[in-house]
């Protein structure tokens, strides 16, 4: 194989999608595999859909996933400038070589004739809507006249009528069209800047891209390209085009059906070692039933051969999962440091109780990773799922006082509260212990108070051990707690 040359090519028209990572991962993984060179490319050509900053949110986005290019902007290289904006010189100087070989043409035609010309196509019921070479018969005299009279003009590919074009695809082994189902595709517009059709395949040309990996929805393009490839004499990539997304009910993966952009994924919390695990095998297995693979086990497996034709669909499910196995995998230090953004970013930054929240010990809380590690999915359910940890609870749930706190309870509650003061630094089974003792003297089951106790220091029916509880906020907290639970909930 020879030396491995890889891109991704975005348009920056707003944040990456999931689709574009996806394509993006591809494209990284095969490189660093085949230790091969990635290329980060900017296509910024159509100017009515650039959006200011788009291209930050896109080096943003593959950075924070782990997918550092090896050329492109920033970061440069022997083959630059990696945004196309920058290199419509390049482009003039190639595509008057295909004027001058007739591969291309002068078209002159107003935008009313072409919407004329496409009205009666579909009058006349044809396939798709095709141009009818008028300007291609234009007299060199012509020719030169409107262009002396600056009359706007495009160029276009001439494609020839009754050939078969045909070009091998990784995944979809040999591919073949019919030119007479190929438009004379618009190469260089009215602006003077260039197509993605007629950039795109200079720029992987010149910056010698060895394997073309993209979306399927470049499938019925690829005949232009080879067109383009075969008229240059440049030898054509080697191609490899993805299967779509789709959603559940198997439509395209749309905005309309939930997030698309990787920038969603990242506020809700994902984890970007859980996002590109799942993305990647949105079209790829390794040939067994392996779900859980971190960045350098990707790379060590990946093979475009093993990609597959069939739509991929996007199950949420599955990326969820996916994120609480990442996470349960973390160590609980790094889970420290994530948890302490977490609490930084929430609500306790601006309650008059969240001093002593953000100033919490770092052994307080790797007690609570440790009590949460294994029923929480996101670091943000550390403090939606157990916010008892970090403070009192102010309500209760209606459905546990309603089964679990009774008339009696309040006393017994009491009793309870009296036999936890007489401990000294109690620990789990101390807890335990105690509270055993007590429901021995009310001659009532340990589950009478075990449940109302959980609701007075928890507010909630779940969670890790009462006596975990317990131990982690400590034997004061836990008397304040079941005294304001003594008070509140029995008036409920």
């Amino acid at each position: 194989m020879k030396s491995v040359r890889v891109r991704f090519a975005p348009s920056p028209t707003g944040y990456l999608h999931v689709g574009g990572l996806r394509t993006a991962l591809y494209n990284y993984l095969f490189a660093r595999k085949n230790n091969g060179k990635f290329v980060l490319r900017i296509e910024d050509t159509d100017r009515n859909r650039f959006v200011e900053g788009a291209v930050e949110n896109l080096i943003s986005a593959l950075k924070w996933c782990g997918l550092d290019f090896d050329e492109g902007p920033e970061t440069g290289g022997k083959l630059g400038p990696y945004l196309q904006s920058q290199r419509l010189g390049i482009y003039q100087k190639y595509i008057q070589e295909l004027v001058v070989k007739g591969d291309a043409y002068y078209c002159f035609c107003t935008h009313e004739r072409l919407e004329a010309l496409k009205e009666e196509q579909q009058k006349q019921k044809f396939p798709q809507a095709k141009y009818d070479k008028h300007c291609l018969s234009l007299s060199k005299s012509r020719i030169e006249e409107n262009l002396a009279n600056r009359i706007p003009f495009v160029i276009r590919l001439n494609v020839v009528p009754n050939q078969k074009i045909i070009f091998d695809d990784i995944v979809r082994s040999r591919v073949e069209f019919d030119s007479n189902n190929v438009d004379d595709q618009v190469l260089i517009k009215s602006d003077g800047y260039p197509t993605y059709h007629f950039a795109n395949v200079v720029d992987d040309h010149l910056m010698e891209i060895s394997h073309v990996i993209r979306g399927e929805e470049w499938l019925s393009s690829t005949p232009k390209h080879v067109l383009l490839y075969d008229s240059f004499g440049w030898e054509r990539p080697i191609f490899a085009h993805l299967p779509l997304l789709l959603n559940p009910d198997r439509s395209k993966l749309s905005k309309r059906q939930g997030d698309v952009a990787v920038e969603d994924y990242r506020a809700k919390g994902f984890l970007k070692e859980a996002l590109v695990n799942f993305v990647a095998l949105l079209g790829w297995n390794a040939g067994d039933d392996k779900e859980f693979y971190y960045m350098n086990e990707l790379i060590e497996n990946f093979s475009l051969e093993r990609v597959n034709k069939s739509g991929a669909v996007f199950d949420i499910e599955k990326l969820n999962w996916l994120n609480a196995e990442h996470l349960r995998k973390k160590s609980n230090d790094d889970l420290l440091t994530m948890l302490r953004i977490e609490i930084l970013n929430s609500q306790f930054s601006t309650l008059p109780t969240g001093r002593q929240v953000l100033n919490l010990p770092d052994a307080y809380l790797l007690k609570v990773i440790s009590a949460m590690k294994e029923r929480v999915s996101f670091v943000k359910e550390y403090l939606s799922n157990s916010p008892y940890f970090f403070e009192a609870p102010s309500k209760y749930d209606e459905s546990s006082v309603l089964k679990n706190w009774k008339s009696e309870t309040p006393d017994q509650m009491k009793k309870l509260y009296e036999s936890f003061a007489k401990l000294n630094t109690p620990v789990k089974e101390d807890f335990e212990a105690s509270l055993k003792e007590t429901a021995a003297e009310l001659n009532i089951d340990a589950g009478k108070l075990i449940h109302p106790l959980r609701l007075a220091v928890s507010g909630m029916s779940s969670g890790p051990g009462v006596y975990d509880i317990l131990v982690i906020i400590g034997l004061e907290e836990t008397q304040k707690r079941i005294d304001k639970a003594i008070n509140t909930i029995s008036v409920i």
